[in-house]
């Protein structure tokens, strides 16, 4: 009987002690201990929706950025997918890149890396052009794109009326675009370092925030080049003659560094260098039976001489301005009776595009490597009757876009210098417009 009345006392001490626990642990008074501190006080909620993490914009989705607002300064890739969600379902590759149209813009970095603009939207490629992923979108007309290296790259935005362009950069390659500025007007916009650029008679030193307009010599045909903040190019016609004016002090003063008589003054100017002392100048002249006749002069030693690197006249347009129907085509052999996109690489290397509207296959490509005095007249044609697009990181890789008003454009690329051309991309049939 003792052991039984003992055991009955050991259960009965059991049971208080567990009831006892099992109402302290109920007590919601009890919150002294630091291993309770509600979740809420401690930053790790798991509420589903605060958990959006800011790095899921930076996971590797490759969502478009928005178009950045005047007044905003920081846009970030947006999320493609449901909204709230803090894992949003990325577009695909293919999707993105098939919304690229109406090409407006090429720039390479180097030999596979590279950016193209069409539709308002910015897509880059890190193999050659096989592949695209869209980095951009946005609503109005990518104008330009210029690289200084393959992180750090600029675009232009705005439709052709307007007086002033948005600038937008960025630094991680076209990861993430911020408005950096605007750009007073839609001259040639280069950087030199990553605070200056020229665009036309402007520049900036601070990143495209303001603008100064430098002096020019006035009445000038085309657009006014500025290589540097000391060097610049401008083509006046006076008299019967075409002026080459050069300034090597920002516009304080300029000289004529060339005069040659012509019978018509040049439509069109395009300035173009590699060099504080390498200028190429491209005159075009009247255009008649779908033909177009142009000059092209180049200066290695800052205008004291001059090469006619190019001389193309026609029946229906007339003379190369700057010479006569008797003056020798340059090349021998120039088959193309329009001027097409004009690309410089350094003072040696330029590629120049040729279009005849009146054949099947409207595009040519010829290249020099000594500074114009020999060219290679490409034998490849390509089709298409738009605008060509040019980009190159050396003499061998060449980038070509043909462009048509009904057609998709193509690109073609050489690595080998044109000998031989390759086509890698079909880009998404234009939209009207």
């Amino acid at each position: 009987m003792k052991k039984i009345s003992t055991l009955i006392l050991l259960v009965t001490i059991s049971m208080t002690l567990l009831l006892a626990g099992c109402s302290k642990a109920n007590n919601p008074e009890n919150t002294n201990d630091a291993g309770n501190t509600p979740a809420a006080e401690t930053g790790n909620s798991s509420s589903p929706n605060s958990n959006s993490s800011t790095d899921s914009n930076n996971a590797g989705t490759n969502a478009p950025s928005t178009e950045p607002d005047e007044d905003d300064a920081s846009q970030q890739p947006s999320n493609a997918g449901s909204g709230t969600s803090s894992n949003p379902t990325p577009i695909s590759t293919s999707e993105q890149v098939s919304q690229i149209g109406n090409i407006t813009a090429l720039r390479l970095a180097d030999s596979k890396t590279g950016w193209i603009a069409g539709n308002g939207q910015i897509a880059r490629t890190d193999d050659g052009g096989a592949h695209w992923k869209l980095q951009y979108s946005g609503s109005k007309p990518i104008n330009q794109i210029f690289a200084l290296s393959s992180t750090k790259v600029w675009a232009t935005i705005g439709d052709s009326k307007a007086k002033e362009l948005i600038l937008i950069q960025s630094t991680n390659g076209g990861k993430s675009w911020t408005k950096a500025g605007t750009v007073p007007n839609h001259g040639f916009l280069h950087f030199t370092n990553d605070n200056t650029a020229f665009s036309g008679d402007a520049v900036t030193k601070n990143g495209g925030k303001s603008w100064t307009t430098l002096q020019t010599p006035g009445k000038a045909i085309g657009e006014v080049y500025f290589h540097d903040a000391s060097n610049g190019w401008a083509v006046q016609y006076v008299n019967g003659h075409i002026l080459f004016m050069h300034t090597a002090n920002g516009g304080k003063t300029w000289n004529t560094a060339m005069t040659r008589k012509s019978e018509e003054a040049p439509t069109n100017v395009i300035i173009r260098s590699t060099a504080a002392s390498d200028a190429w100048i491209e005159l075009i002249g009247d255009s008649g039976m779908s033909q177009t006749s142009y000059s092209l002069f180049h200066t290695t030693n800052g205008g004291k001489t001059w090469l006619p690197a190019i001389v193309k006249n026609g029946a229906g347009s007339g003379p190369a301005p700057g010479f006569t129907m008797k003056d020798p085509m340059v090349p021998k052999g120039l088959a193309s009776s329009s001027p097409g996109a004009l690309y410089v690489v350094n003072p040696q290397t330029a590629i120049m595009g040729g279009q005849c509207q009146a054949c099947d296959k409207a595009n040519t490509i010829m290249q020099t490597t000594d500074g114009g005095k020999h060219w290679t007249i490409g034998k490849a044609q390509f089709t298409g009757y738009g605008t060509q697009f040019i980009g190159a990181s050396d003499a061998k890789h060449i980038w070509f876009i043909s462009t048509d008003a009904a057609n998709a454009a193509v690109l073609n690329t050489t690595a080998d210098g044109g000998k031989t051309w390759h086509k890698v991309y079909t880009f998404k049939k234009p939209q009207a417009r």
